[in-house]
This record gives structure tokens, C-alpha cells and sequence, in this order.
């Protein structure tokens, strides 16, 4: 028979495979750990400490089964995915709001190759997307995140967890408030230069010598970066509001299968 240290052993083994199948979905999508610029070797070994500190605590709770399985797998792989594709709706956010404020800007064909997508994105959405990192790792969001992580062990113990189709059509109707939020995020940019465009209108009509077309572009444009200059005091605020409502829905969604959208992006 085999010795009680090759059983505890085999046990271990079993459940760091697990807890590495569960941080690894989440660190494939989520922001800022899925981001192109941190080596995959380095999230290799993130991934791999993580579930090497984690699976004796997150084995040893109630009904937790370190007993390695196909429908295990699959379970934990979902767990990971769920927070991972809940999460990167705040990138896409923000991309969607860049995109809205360079139209304003008069940059809709300035678009940039994004690294992580290999695909032409726009250039406002990126720097929207590398300010909105810099609010998550100032904020410490990325920590919360991974206590989040630990805590979903409660709510879906280790091996137990099924996906349910309900939780993907959730996951849809959360996506929909991407588009609420990037509006609310980019409005100040779009209030200036609409009331810039309607001011520069009446001067053409009032004189018709004036060169408006030349005058709309980079009045438009300096008009945006300040605005948005000075909106930026109300970023932090707004992204660590919609951060902890996609958390929030997550953990729902993993406690409770398919519940529905909540918050998240358009509270």
C-alpha cells in the first residue's frame, strides 16, 4: 500500500494542478496580468507560486475534492474564465471610449497595431487603456483582484464548480454596459467639443469669410486634450467604481450560477 506521505503527496500534486488551472484562466484575460508586456515566463511562475501557496489552504476547506478529472478541469478552467472575460470588459471600455473621443479629436484614422490583439486599434483607445492600467496598479486594484481570486475558493470550492449556460448569456448582458459606461467616461470630451462645433457653426453664419473648416479641426483637438486633461481627477473614481462592480459580479456569478448582470459596467 502506499506510505501516507506519497498520499498526501498525490493529494497536493492534485490540487496545485487545480488552483494552477483556475489563476491560469484569470491571468489569460484580466487586465493588466494578460497584458503582452509582462513575459510569459514571468506569469508562468506567477501562476505556478500562486498555486503552490494556495492549494494546501483552499484544499483543506469544506467540500473542497483535490481529485483530479476531466469535469474538475473543465470546472476550474471555467472558474478562471469568468473572471478573466467578466474583467477585460473594463479594457474594452476604455477602448470604446478612446475610439468615441478620437473621433472628436479628429483622429478616426490614426490607429495604432495592438501588441496584444495583433489587430489596428485606435490611438486614443490605447492611451485610454494604458492610463486606465496606471489607475489599476495605483489604485492597488490588481491585489484586490487577486484576494478576490483566494476568496472564490469559498464560493465555488475546489473541484466542484459546473459551468452553467445561463452564466455565459449573463456574462453577455453584462457586456452591454460597455458601451453606457465608455459614453459616460469620454462625456466631458464630448460636451466640449459639440459646444465648440455649435459656437464655431454660428461664427461661420455670422461671418461667412471666416475659414471655419480650417478653424474646427485643431480648435476641436486642443479643446479635447484640454478637457480631458482636466477630467482626469475623476478617473480613479470611476474605474475603481466599475472595477469592484465587475468583482462583485463575478463572485455572484461563481456563487450562484448564471445570476444576473447586476452593476457592472453601466451602474
Amino acid at each position: 500500500m502506499p506510505h501516507g506521505n506519497q498520499l498526501e503527496w498525490t493529494g497536493f500534486l492534485s490540487a496545485m494542478t487545480l488552483v494552477l488551472v483556475r489563476v491560469s484562466g484569470m491571468v489569460a484575460f484580466a487586465p493588466f496580468f494578460s497584458s503582452t508586456a509582462l513575459p510569459m515566463r514571468v506569469k508562468a511562475v506567477f501562476v505556478g507560486v500562486v498555486a503552490y501557496l494556495l492549494a494546501p489552504l483552499v484544499a483543506a476547506l469544506p467540500h473542497a475534492q483535490a481529485v483530479l478529472s476531466f469535469s474538475a478541469l473543465l470546472g476550474e478552467l471555467s472558474v478562471g474564465l469568468v473572471y478573466g472575460l467578466i474583467l477585460t470588459l473594463l479594457n474594452e471600455m476604455l477602448m470604446f471610449a478612446g475610439q468615441i473621443a478620437g473621433m472628436q479629436f479628429s483622429f478616426s484614422l490614426v490607429n495604432l497595431m495592438d501588441p496584444a490583439s495583433s489587430i489596428q486599434t485606435p490611438l486614443l483607445g490605447e492611451l485610454f487603456q494604458l492610463m486606465g492600467t496606471l489607475v489599476v496598479l495605483g489604485a492597488g486594484l490588481d491585489r484586490i483582484l487577486l484576494a478576490s481570486m483566494v476568496r472564490s475558493f469559498h464560493a465555488a470550492p475546489l473541484g466542484c464548480y459546473a459551468l452553467a449556460p445561463s452564466t455565459a448569456l449573463a456574462i453577455v448582458r453584462a457586456a452591454s454596459g460597455i458601451f453606457l459606461a465608455a459614453v459616460e467616461l469620454a462625456a466631458p470630451v464630448l460636451a466640449a467639443t459639440m459646444l465648440l462645433e455649435v459656437a464655431v457653426s454660428l461664427l461661420g453664419k455670422l461671418s461667412p469669410q471666416l475659414p471655419v473648416m480650417n478653424l474646427t479641426v485643431p480648435l476641436k483637438t486642443l479643446t479635447g486634450f484640454v478637457i480631458l486633461s482636466g477630467s482626469l481627477a475623476l478617473w480613479p473614481r470611476f474605474i475603481e467604481v466599475r472595477f469592484a462592480s465587475l468583482l462583485d459580479l463575478a463572485e455572484r456569478l461563481i456563487a450562484t450560477p448564471g445570476a444576473g448582470p447586476g452593476i457592472g459596467l453601466g451602474g
